[in-house]
């Protein structure tokens, strides 16, 4: 499995399932890897509703006409906009032609804010996702605080593990550093920090605070991580 950084929250993930998009937001993003006008992908999995997640979901599924998998609620919203969604909740898992899919619970919102009316939509739950292809188990754990739900998917072995460290609106990196001690994945990748400075975090200080529990691979936006 090839798992390439795109910026904040969003990887693309490829294997021979297929190629999966997580949170793509690019569009607005100052430290996206690519435009969204140069991803190709055969599925977008959202953890929350968002914009720093949902980003450019709407064009991306119309452009490559591909389905959107998300929580229910998030999968309506999107359905009405005209998407192909795959709707699924908290502990549910489904396979599909480009890998398993199962989602896990995280601390966090999940609204979507509309300005000109002052008002937020509700999306559903935030949550984590687990993905699995080719024998291989990435974690992505969504916007989240610490929480000790993250030792039990940790006991069904997770190979990577991508982590927010940013503070603030997520865990911070003592924090994270505690799930990944939870989690004990093979390795984990740091995600959400520094793309404002409002999350601004020390990637390194992370992994020296993770220690030996997993290997720590920090990527800058585009990098890649082979599997």
């Amino acid at each position: 499995m090839r798992i390439t950084f795109l910026g904040h929250a969003c990887f693309l993930l490829e294997s021979s399932a297929g190629r999966v998009l997580i949170d793509p937001f690019l569009t607005g993003n100052p430290k996206a890897a690519w435009p969204a006008s140069q991803v190709e992908a055969d599925a977008i999995l959202l953890t929350h509703g968002h914009e720093d997640h949902v980003g450019d979901t709407v064009s991306l599924a119309r452009r490559l006409n591909i389905p959107v998998v998300a929580v229910a609620e998030l999968a309506t919203l999107l359905g009405w906009e005209g998407l192909n969604t795959c709707a699924q909740h908290i502990g549910g898992e489904h396979d599909y032609p480009f890998g398993r899919v199962k989602f896990t619970s995280a601390t966090h919102g999940g609204g979507r804010m509309d300005e000109a009316r002052h008002e937020v939509v509700y999306c559903g739950p935030a949550a984590g996702i687990l993905y699995r292809a080719e024998g291989k188990t990435v974690y992505h754990l969504g916007d989240t605080g610490l929480t000790s739900d993250m030792a039990l998917i940790g006991r069904h072995g997770v190979d990577v593990a991508l982590v927010p460290i940013g503070g603030n609106y997520t865990m911070n990196g003592e924090d994270a550093a505690e799930a990944v001690r939870m989690i004990r994945p093979d390795c984990v990748v740091p995600m959400h920090y520094d793309t404002w400075p409002v999350i601004a975090a020390d990637p390194q200080a992370f992994a020296a605070a993770v220690g030996e529990t997993a290997r720590v691979v920090v990527l800058e936006p585009g990098g890649v991580l082979s599997v």
